[in-house]
């Protein structure tokens, strides 16, 4: 499996983007701080982080295939695993068919969507993440013209999928993105 530098090289090859890169960088540590809390060895832990660097690795370029193009052509022609490769398959289940069933897939699907409106949240305060409250992310999540374009009902079925209370998931993202 390629190591860290690579994947971020690989990533860096696809995604031009600041916006994106940072998505795929805040997922990928939200995935590595789940997978280090719940015990994982640290090639799993890699796994984890890399299903998160690289999920959205085809957006940018091939938006009308996305996940799609990743995980058929790019991922395995670089030797990247068929768990990372499943995991990104099933972060967007309603494109590939594939609902997310192993843990790593779940915790992709969880930590996706909300890590993108938690940014959206942490640029309308001024000192972004620090200092965050589950409170105010909560408040946004009911302003539904405010990110509208995340899917609510994404974000409550990833706290589902990992068996935890949304206001629990996003404490624990909150900590591990200040």
């Amino acid at each position: 499996m390629p190591n860290r530098n690579e994947s971020i090289d690989l990533l860096n090859q696809y995604i031009k983007g600041e916006s994106l890169l940072h998505h795929s960088k805040m997922v990928a540590k939200a995935m590595e701080a789940y997978a280090t809390e719940l015990g994982k060895e640290a090639s799993v832990v890699e796994e984890w982080w890399t299903a998160g660097l690289l999920h959205d690795l085809d957006w940018e370029k091939f938006p009308d295939e996305h996940p799609n193009k990743a995980i058929k052509d790019i991922l395995p022609a670089h030797n990247y695993s068929k768990e990372i490769i499943d995991a990104i398959k099933a972060h967007a289940p309603e494109r590939t068919g594939k609902v997310p069933e192993t843990e790593i897939e779940r915790y992709l699907f969880a930590c996706d969507e909300l890590s993108g409106f938690m940014h959206a949240v942490s640029l309308m305060r001024p000192t972004g993440f620090e200092g965050m409250k589950v409170k105010s992310v909560n408040k946004k999540l009911k302003t539904l013209k405010f990110a509208e374009s995340v899917p609510r009902g994404d974000i409550k079925k990833g706290a589902e999928l990992i068996n935890k209370e949304l206001n629990d998931h996003i404490s624990f993202l909150i900590s591990v993105f200040s």
